[in-house]
This record gives C-alpha cells, sequence and structure tokens, in this order.
C-alpha cells in the first residue's frame, strides 16, 4: 500500500475510534500534502510524501524547543505527540554503522578526497539516505571523513 493511502486508511481509523488528537495531526498531514500537490501541480509518491513528514517533523521540534524555552509545557507536549504520529510513517532508520558504511561507499564511489568535493558526497547520499538519517549528522560525519 502506498503511503498516502496508509494515510488515509489511519484516518478513517482515527475517525472511527474517536482519537481527535490523532486524527486532527493526520489531518494536518494531509492537508500539507495536497497543498503541495496543488501548489507544484503533481501527484506525490511515497519519497515526496516523506519528505512532507520530514518538514513537519523538523517544524514541530523547532516549536518543541521554543516552548520549552518559554516555560510552556503545555504547548511542548501537544507539539511531542505530533512527531510521535508523524514518526509512524517514516521509513526505519538507519543505524549510526550503517550510515557510516554507506558515507563510505559514496566517498570511495565519487572518489572524493578534499572538503571542496563534499557537496558531491552529500547530494549522492541524499537519495540514500532520505528519510532515514538525519542529514546534519551525516554532513558532519562527511566533512569529518574528508578532513582527515
Amino acid at each position: 500500500m502506498h503511503l498516502k493511502q496508509e494515510i488515509t486508511e489511519h484516518l478513517k481509523a482515527a475517525m472511527r475510534s474517536g482519537d481527535i488528537k490523532r486524527r486532527d495531526t493526520i489531518r494536518l498531514l494531509q492537508a500539507a500534502i495536497k497543498q503541495r500537490e496543488i501548489d507544484e501541480r503533481i501527484n506525490m509518491d511515497d519519497a515526496a510524501v516523506v519528505a512532507v513528514i520530514e518538514k513537519m517533523i523538523k517544524q514541530r521540534r523547532d516549536s518543541i524547543s521554543q516552548y520549552e524555552a518559554a516555560k510552556r509545557e503545555d504547548l511542548a507536549n501537544v507539539e511531542k505527540y505530533e512527531v510521535s504520529v508523524l514518526q509512524a510513517y517514516m521509513p526505519k532508520a538507519f543505524t549510526d554503522s550503517e550510515i557510516n558504511c554507506i558515507v563510505d561507499e559514496a566517498i570511495s564511489a565519487i572518489g572524493a578526497q578534499k572538503q571542496q568535493e563534499m557537496g558531491k558526497v552529500i547530494a549522492a547520499l541524499k537519495t540514500k539516505l532520505a528519510g532515514r538519517a538525519d542529514m546534519g549528522k551525516v554532513a558532519m560525519l562527511v566533512r569529518t571523513k574528508l578532513s582527515t
């Protein structure tokens, strides 16, 4: 089943069970997906849906840190719940050792040796690691490997 269909089925299940918080979070996700489809005039595949989910999770994590800094735990808890619901639709994350191996393979495949070639390596890794690794951490790992 495609990810968009799975999201729709989960929305229906949340509506049937009366889980209002889950229903509202899934509706926000569906609205973001539909908005992007309309804006770009495309029919999104699973990879594009994962990109939308990643963006929504990042936004919520930013909100959580701001709410916690402002001592608003009630609002932070709402955002944390939404992250937990959205996280369920993300593909299984790679372990650190798996990421390390994939980065090593990409560096050797490209033949990168200097930090100036970091962009090429990151571009190659984006397709492999999309939604399955924190690209900020990956970039730091690539930088470290190319500087030594």
